[in-house]
């Protein structure tokens, strides 16, 4: 019974080091300056043009890709997908949507992975939408997700820059950039894409 007040009191202290451990970790995120603190059309301005410069590096790493891009119907363009994992994984950007060369809407990623690799990494993604069902079809959804609602070919480059005819002609087509240019062999099955608030 004398026991008893000593193991209460060691219970109290570990909840109140617990509680002030959470609202330290909570002040200090509070007093970080919030990413909000610039307007949204300050953000889509910014997220324009690092859609712009996005698509002047693909057509340097692929000069064939911007027939491809004046050929499609819509342009989605994630100039920044960030990623980060350590066994589990998790992938987020925001990109713009481009029909008939004016901007459409706004719209986030994301997307889960399971992997062994620590660190985080930035990469860029754009989605052609080469025929008017295939915008249609993403324009009109809720949620998008690739495999699901609609198969993406990510599009192979050879070594001369020259696009693969084949995946050129699927409905939607895909290509993903890091700092060292075009990726090969990538999947983007089970990437989500929601519209933004307007």
């Amino acid at each position: 019974m004398f026991d008893t007040f000593p193991r209460l009191r060691r219970t109290g202290m570990a909840a109140v080091t617990i509680g002030a451990a959470g609202l330290l970790f909570a002040g200090c995120t509070t007093t970080t300056p919030p990413k909000s603190s610039t307007s949204t059309s300050e953000q889509r301005q910014s997220l324009n043009s690092a859609a712009n410069a996005t698509l002047s590096r693909l057509y340097e790493a692929s000069p064939q890709s911007k027939d491809l891009v004046a050929r499609a119907k819509g342009v989605l363009v994630f100039p920044d997908v960030l990623s980060g994992s350590f066994i589990v994984g998790a992938e987020h950007g925001k990109g713009v949507l481009r029909v008939g060369g004016a901007n459409a809407g706004y719209y986030s990623t994301t997307a889960g992975s399971i992997g062994f690799q620590a660190g985080a990494q930035s990469k860029a993604m754009i989605l052609l939408f080469m025929t008017d069902e295939s915008l249609n079809k993403f324009r009109n959804s809720s949620g998008w997700t690739v495999g699901a609602d609609a198969t993406v070919a990510v599009v192979n480059v050879g070594a001369t820059g020259r696009i693969d005819t084949n995946t050129a002609q699927q409905p939607v087509v895909g290509f993903v950039m890091n700092n060292g240019g075009l990726m090969a062999g990538v999947s983007l099955a089970g990437t989500k894409i929601s519209k933004l608030d307007p």
